[in-house]
């Protein structure tokens, strides 16, 4: 099996022309930014609130733009057409993902400097938030699978935004209530304890712990795609 990054690039284009018609999706780009430009301006940042705002980049970019590209797929009847294409599963999950990966790390660079996050050793940040994303893309992959519209996407992503956006909200709760531990375990509280650690001066072989259970998340999110991406080729 041969991977075509030709027809990568034919997905890329298509999609780009989509996003750019739609001003509902194109506005949530800029939400990350308007969050990251109020906290920049007030100062005082600490890692909480760097990682507050580049989750809500995964999950507003990463996921909901890929969810919506894949829902709006299967809105306008296409999605039978490009699972019949030439096309490998593997060049069209590369494809549908690289705009919505493209827009996430634009957001995330961009929200970092306004909120003046300079993390102390960039290379892990660089791996943790590039792992990050990759989770995020497949979760979005998942909820486009799932609906049937772009508009029923914006609503099937709420729970997914409450959850890996304000999870960490959660953590001042965990003495009181044990149970809650496990959600340090989400990849969303494993980016933020991985952050804390880097600045106090973690290095690589210190976090591939945090690494190894966002990998974790990606094998078994992924794994939930392929099954329902193959159930849809079937059932549609």
């Amino acid at each position: 099996m041969t991977f075509s990054m030709k027809r990568v690039r034919a997905i890329l284009q298509k999609d780009y022309k989509d996003v750019s018609r739609n001003m509902y999706i194109t506005t949530t780009l800029i939400l990350p930014l308007i969050l990251a430009a109020f906290f920049g301006r007030i100062g005082g940042n600490t890692i909480d609130v760097h990682y507050l705002i580049i989750n809500m980049a995964l999950i507003l970019v990463a996921t909901y733009v890929q969810s919506a590209l894949v829902a709006e797929e299967k809105e306008k009847n296409t999605l039978r057409g490009l699972m019949l294409s030439p096309a490998s599963i593997f060049e069209i999950f590369c494809g549908k993902s690289l705009l919505s990966f493209i827009a996430s790390t634009v957001i995330i660079i961009l929200s970092a400097l306004l909120t003046d996050y300079h993390p102390k050793n960039l290379l892990v940040i660089i791996i943790a938030i590039f792992l990050s994303s990759v989770f995020y893309l497949g979760l979005g992959t998942f909820i486009g699978l799932l609906t049937k519209s772009v508009m029923e996407a914006s609503v099937a992503i709420m729970p997914a935004f409450v959850i890996f956006a304000f999870g960490s909200l959660i953590t001042p709760l965990m003495d009181q209530y044990p149970i809650l531990t496990i959600a340090n375990y989400m990849p969303n509280l494993q980016l933020i304890e991985l952050a804390k650690q880097v600045e106090a001066g973690a290095g690589l072989a210190d976090v591939l712990s945090h690494l190894a259970i966002i990998f974790v998340w990606i094998i078994a999110m992924y794994a939930v795609c392929l099954y329902v991406y193959k159930k849809r080729m079937v059932d549609e």
